[in-house]
């Protein structure tokens, strides 16, 4: 997809219709595309970043405020950066196939940039920024209540896989929790790894990840999953 093909497919899918698509085009390019490019007419997305991570604190912040009235200030606080921090919003990001759309250099892309959770949360936090700035506060609440806010008790339980799965373990299983790298693919610069969580020698989840952590991270979600269907 050209430039302008990628802008209006993004479009549909996240269900908002850019006065300004320059926004959007800004929102979706990496430094290292501005740079290689050497575009002009359009910055990167590191500035939108800035002021949708504002927005997004804001909205999350008002929707945990009257959605759990009993929590006191610490908790609440607690329960927001784990809704809103970098692994959240890739999660929320491959929901939408976001890194298809990002533009980057080459160089960048190579190296496995387009699926890279540093790069798909910031640009979440971009289109954010992009859709406030063209559409205003309720567009962008709209835009957040969909892709971050929804189906919350399934993120969560995601997001926090290996410590529920911990404490669950602890409490039933007199065993040891351990994880394990079963397999690696790919070239160097673009691995997919395979990893299993294990009750002493029984396997209980697998999943894959390009890096470690995140296979481990899926395999205890998975291992959970499982245990929750029981």
């Amino acid at each position: 997809m050209n430039l302008e093909e990628k802008v209006h497919a993004l479009e549909e899918r996240i269900g908002y219709r850019f006065h300004e698509p320059i926004l959007l085009k800004q929102a979706l390019t990496h430094s290292s595309y501005a740079n290689e490019m050497k575009i002009n007419k359009w910055q990167d997305y590191e500035r939108l970043e800035f002021l949708g991570d504002a927005v997004l604190e804001l909205v999350s912040s008002d929707f945990l405020f009257k959605e759990h009235p009993e929590k006191p200030e610490g908790q609440l606080t607690k329960l927001r950066s784990s809704m809103v921090c970098e692994p959240a919003l890739a999660y929320c990001a491959r929901d939408i196939d976001l890194g298809q759309f990002i533009f980057l250099g080459k160089g960048e892309d190579a190296t496995g940039g387009r699926y890279r959770e540093s790069i798909t949360s910031d640009v979440m936090e971009a289109i954010i920024g992009a859709i406030y700035l063209d559409g205003g506060i309720e567009e962008a609440k709209r835009f957040i209540d969909r892709f971050v806010l929804s189906d919350l008790e399934n993120k969560q339980l995601f997001y926090d896989s290996k410590t529920i799965l911990q404490e669950h373990v602890q409490k039933t299983s007199k065993g040891q929790l351990h994880y394990e790298v079963l397999s690696e693919s790919g070239p160097e610069h673009d691995k997919v790894f395979h990893a299993g969580v294990f009750i002493d020698d029984r396997m209980i989840g697998e999943g894959e990840g390009r890096t470690k952590k995140a296979a481990e991270q899926q395999a205890a979600y998975r291992a959970l999953l499982s245990i929750k269907s029981e």
